[in-house]
């Protein structure tokens, strides 16, 4: 038979194998992966996450769509009989008041209106534990509500069941998004989004600038009639005009009111701080009883960061101490195995009584014996 001869072969030496190659991309997907990817509420994005909009926003495309079209046929109509006749300003004007109410619609639908991250698991567990040591001895379940002080009046912290975690003060759950934003207002599904602390000046913007551009085209269109009789398309642009004043003009006188007294839609429509629930000395502990105040906090504060971070990497899960020792570390490019774990020590060897050792030991006690027994029948 031939000599084999067995050598260990190092496992840095070993080339690396499919599966190996496919846990490496597999690995790499998942470190390039965005928050936003895996963003829990019903939103989408785009622009790799720099667009946020409401998953039912079939109802902005409308809203575009009727601001361009009415503007174009008035550009395209009405402004060069108005140039004529009257001013170069009016294009001038109604181009100015176009671009400021699509901006501000865009800006309001593609903002963050000011979503909160859910709690982690980790959060969540240290707040249930809160309010289990909080509940009472009875068989009555905790409540999950808390109080605070703002402005020496008392406000509910309500708990909200789909973030896990206590609403900040007044915080609500859009149902449609299924986000809890901050200081929501309402959600608009003519502008795709909620509206909420980080979008609301946008909105404002938008409806009285939309407002403005409103009522300056049904002033022009009826300037455009009595001074030429002309059907067709600026009775089109009266039409559309005529409906869309009242509704818009009223909107903006609500939530002008809104401002001035520094409440919100949600906030109104449930009555939280109406007189029916509060006396005069406990009114809206928002307000700063002052108009001009109110309006400046409300538009004219600092922009806030957002928070959900939906640009940012999703990190990677940490490997048990026990399955470390035996997986393949993956790093880039590089592939790294574990060293060979020490060999077990070796069993404790019993040595057992051969046949020629037992055989030696019969002889050397038999011997003696037989030579004590001859001597004695010599000496008889």
């Amino acid at each position: 038979m031939k000599n084999c001869e067995y050598q260990q072969i190092d496992p840095r030496a070993l080339s690396v194998s499919p599966m190996s190659a496919q846990n490496r991309a597999e690995m790499k997907a998942q470190r390039s992966r965005r928050k936003w990817e895996v963003f829990p509420g019903k939103n989408r994005f785009f622009c790799d996450g720099r667009i946020i909009v409401a998953r039912q926003s079939g109802v902005l495309p409308l809203t575009l769509g009727l601001i361009v079209v009415t503007c174009g046929l008035f550009f395209a109509f009405d402004c060069p009989f108005l140039v004529e006749h009257l001013t170069v300003f009016i294009p001038v004007i109604g181009g100015v008041l176009f671009l400021f109410a699509v901006i501000s619609l865009l800006r309001t639908s593609f903002t963050d209106p000011g979503i909160l991250p859910r709690a982690t698991p980790e959060e969540a567990a240290d707040i249930e534990k809160q309010i289990d040591t909080s509940g009472s001895s009875t068989y009555r379940p905790p409540p999950r509500t808390k109080e605070i002080l703002i402005n020496q009046q008392v406000v509910k912290l309500k708990y909200c069941f789909t973030c896990k975690m206590f609403r900040p003060p007044r915080t609500s759950h859009c149902s449609l998004c299924d986000n809890c934003v901050e200081r929501f207002d309402h959600h608009c599904p003519w502008v795709g989004n909620c509206v909420g602390k980080r979008n609301y000046r946008f909105f404002y913007s938008f409806i009285i600038s939309l407002s403005f551009l409103t009522s300056f085209i049904f002033g022009c269109v009826v300037t455009h009639i009595t001074l030429r009789s002309q059907e067709g398309k600026s009775l089109i642009q009266l039409v559309i005009c005529f409906f869309s004043i009242w509704s818009i003009l009223g909107l903006s006188g609500f939530h002008t009111y809104l401002v001035a007294s520094n409440l919100t839609t949600n906030e109104d429509i449930k009555g939280s701080w109406s007189s029916k629930r509060c006396t005069e000395e406990s009114g809206n502990p928002y307000s700063y009883n002052n108009i001009i105040t109110n309006c400046c906090v409300t538009l004219c504060g600092p922009m806030p960061p957002s928070l959900i971070d939906r640009r940012g990497f999703v990190p990677l899960v940490e490997a048990s101490p026990a399955a470390s020792a035996t997986e393949i570390e993956l790093s880039c490019d590089v592939v790294r195995l574990p060293p060979p774990p020490p060999p077990p020590p070796p069993p404790p060897q019993v040595e057992w009584p051969t046949c020629s050792t037992s055989i030696c030991f019969f002889i050397s006690n038999l011997l003696p014996l037989c030579m004590k027994t001859n001597g004695s029948a010599q000496v008889f």
